[in-house]
């Protein structure tokens, strides 16, 4: 799984952090949905890990399910078992929920999306999902997905974004993927939610193919930063970005252990900062800024 569906060459690069949400009159409330699956497009897990954190954050509430009987070959993904709280041994199926939270202190409702990619019937499955859209009155879909790069574990993580959407793209400065090949889920739900005239957005984390296990809080992170732009909410992520720490570090040393490996992220380091070199201004210094202020502002009494 070296490029998947969505995964673009490039990004174009604007001087404003990306915010996918317009203004809205007072009292208006704003609906994005946002989805990740398990499987071919989840490289290291880290794009449904950053919705699962998402949904621990804003306390989601179930409010759908897409039937595991229709989409799921269980002798491909599996069923597994696991003890409850109680001790008893409970089957625990493949599926797709769907999760509503409020984002607290903002005018923003997310749907969340979390499930694992189906084995067959993807148009009816995504047609499926489109209709809860519609039932939860979705506004805007951004679609999540992670895969394995040639990155060095010891820079930031890219996070390309990326729509086919001509007004969106315009409005956010935004390139169209200019991906060729087989196609994930990701790719399937983003192509019907624009023929449903939904505005969709995708976002592509790379993650190191040389540590592509789960978990990978590094690029977890970088995930919920690049949401934390569009929608323009601080989140908390402090232990997050301890775990993502204490993750470099362990690979900084299981690196060291190994003269070629550690040739090799050498190799990839100097070409990350070679490519980045033209880029070296304040603009990532001050989308940090812009983040931290805004942070701070919510933890004022």
């Amino acid at each position: 799984m070296n490029s998947l569906d969505g995964a673009p060459d490039g990004q174009a690069i604007s001087p404003e952090p990306e915010r996918l949400l317009q203004p809205v009159a007072e009292g208006q409330r704003i609906t994005v949905m946002l989805a990740a699956f398990e499987g071919w497009n989840d490289a290291g897990e880290a794009a449904s890990d950053s919705l699962h954190y998402l949904n621990k954050l804003w306390q989601g509430k179930k409010v759908a399910s897409v039937d595991a009987d229709d989409y799921y070959d269980f002798q491909f993904t599996r069923p597994t078992v696991r003890r409850t709280a109680a001790g008893t041994r409970k089957v625990k199926w493949p599926s797709t929920r769907l999760y509503k939270a409020s984002v607290p202190d903002s005018n923003v409702d997310v749907v969340l999306v979390l499930g694992t990619e189906p084995s067959y019937r993807w148009r009816a499955y995504t047609a499926e999902l489109l209709v809860h859209a519609e039932t939860l009155k979705v506004d805007y879909v951004v679609l999540i997905g992670a895969l394995l790069a040639d990155v060095p574990h010891s820079r930031p993580i890219p996070v390309s974004t990326t729509s086919d959407d001509t007004v969106l793209r315009q409005r956010l400065n935004l390139e169209a993927s200019q991906y060729e090949g087989p196609v994930g889920i990701v790719g399937v739900l983003g192509e019907f939610a624009l023929l449903a005239g939904l505005p969709t957005v995708s976002l592509w984390a790379a993650v190191p193919h040389y540590v592509a296990q789960a978990p990978s809080p590094k690029a977890q992170l970088a995930i919920l930063n690049k949401i934390e732009d569009l929608l323009q909410v601080p989140l908390d992520t402090q232990a997050l970005s301890e775990e993502s720490e204490a993750w470099e570090r362990g690979v900084d040393e299981l690196a060291t252990e190994d003269p070629e490996i550690a040739a090799y992220v050498r190799q990839l380091e100097e070409a990350k900062d070679t490519a980045d070199l033209p880029e070296a201004s304040g603009e990532s210094i001050a989308r940090e800024f812009e983040r931290y202020l805004k942070r701070r502002g919510k933890d004022k009494p």
